[in-house]
């Protein structure tokens, strides 16, 4: 989990997944310098599994999770939003399809910041699907509905420079290199709020045509070459 200023939400998180971890999983927490309560409630809650790791001020949320990613020792990978909610079972039900899967994206419900719910299916508003052109032109992996297998990290670390979304560029190096399997079940609630992001889930960047070049450009130049590297 990548944390900043989230003191509004992140207990509610944190408690949706404690209660499905095991005694030996942990919760890694890597925070981009939060200016409000988020660290004092992270380390407010009492639990062993939490690993509040050594960070700095990113000013990104790549950077973040980058280093999130990194302090990381289990061989099931999730990604997890300081603002979300998941469902009961999440966890169980993830990790059997990532028993012939090496990523597993999940469908999510979108809700307002009051938890009315906006969207009951991410992947219907989005007409989510796997394929590695369809995704490249219109990004259905969400970092909060995605884990994956350990071995992923060999190829997806480091994050390249100019990338702005981690998520995008994990799911697009595991259309290529891996197996990615989309489960059309929602297992969380995925918040949006504060003007960030659209009830969709679309980036306000992303609606400008020459930002989505941009990014686009980058992730081809940035994934070619690591493909080439390993």
């Amino acid at each position: 989990m990548a944390t900043y200023n989230g003191a509004e939400f992140v207990a509610e998180q944190i408690d949706s997944i404690l209660v499905q971890l095991g005694d030996n999983d942990e919760l890694i927490i890597s925070d981009d310098g939060s200016k409000d309560a988020t660290v004092a409630i992270i380390n407010g809650i009492q639990d062993k599994r939490i690993r509040l790791v050594p960070s700095q001020r990113f000013g990104s949320v790549v950077k973040n999770f980058e280093n999130a990613l990194r302090h990381a020792e289990g061989e099931i990978i999730f990604l997890a939003d300081q603002d979300d909610v998941w469902y009961e079972g999440k966890v169980d039900a993830v990790i059997a399809r990532l028993e012939t899967c090496d990523l597993v994206l999940t469908d999510c419900r979108v809700v307002a910041q009051s938890g009315e719910v906006l969207h009951e299916s991410f992947f219907r508003s989005r007409d989510s699907r796997p394929g590695f052109w369809r995704n490249l032109w219109k990004n259905a992996y969400q970092g909060c509905c995605m884990a994956f297998r350990r071995s992923v990290l060999t190829y997806a670390l480091p994050f390249p420079k100019n990338i702005d979304y981690h998520d995008w560029w994990i799911g697009l190096l595991v259309e290529l290199k891996g197996t990615p399997c989309f489960y059309d079940k929602p297992l969380l609630h995925y918040r949006r709020h504060g003007g960030n992001i659209s009830p969709t889930g679309q980036a306000p960047q992303e609606k400008d045509w020459k930002n989505r070049l941009r990014n686009r450009f980058w992730l081809s130049w940035y994934i070619i070459g690591r493909s080439l590297q390993h």
